[in-house]
């Protein structure tokens, strides 16, 4: 080998060091880290809402069991949960828009399911039955895991948006097309205080 072909060699290891060190220090490496993150809990929290809709048919099937129980509550609820199975998310395109497409199916979802406990308040032999009951704790308890793990994704998310924007991270995250996720955002609804009145 000759000296030049040597000089050139080490050169060219030189520089492949150097850029692969300046991108470790530049914050690719933790954005990486940070995105892998929010896939992370976005797996959750799409876990925990599939917990809550395999529930559903189940619920369902028990709800029928009562006498006269209104089939109207029940498709709607059957309906909302094709829907909100529809909606489904690739944690790489996980943008404020998809983020409220979601949100907005489970959110039906939730209220149909809000409406059938209402109304089986309205049947006492399904407020006695064991498997209802079950399934009512099993769902309540679903409903928890939902709000931690969309809190975890939204911490998660929250670190991620802010360390891509903060210099000389932003310059990265520009040069590499790592883009800002969506939160989810409280229901509008939820914003205005129920009027309580004796």
């Amino acid at each position: 080998m000759t000296l030049s072909k040597f000089f050139n060699r080490a050169f060219t290891l030189l520089i492949i060091v150097g850029l692969a060190g300046s991108m470790s220090s530049c914050g690719y490496n933790d954005i990486v880290s940070k995105q892998e993150a929010v896939t992370g809990a976005w797996s959750q929290v799409q876990n925990v809402y599939q917990r809550r809709s395999d529930l559903i048919p189940n619920l369902v099937n028990t709800v029928k069991g009562a006498a006269n129980f209104e089939q109207k509550t029940l498709t709607d609820v059957m309906e909302a949960r094709a829907k909100a199975t529809q909606v489904t998310i690739k944690a790489d395109d996980l943008s404020p828009e998809k983020i409220a497409q979601f949100q907005q199916a489970q959110q039906g979802l939730s209220s149909a399911l809000g409406r059938l406990m209402v109304v089986s308040e309205n049947y006492p032999n399904l407020k006695a039955n064991q498997n209802f009951l079950e399934l009512q704790s099993q769902l309540e308890g679903t409903e928890n895991r939902i709000t931690v793990e969309r809190m975890k994704f939204n911490e998660a998310v929250q670190d991620y948006n802010t360390y891509i924007q903060k210099f000389p991270t932003n310059l990265t995250a520009k040069m590499f097309d790592f883009s800002k996720k969506g939160y989810f955002e409280a229901d509008q609804s939820a914003q205005k205080a129920p009027t309580v009145t004796f």
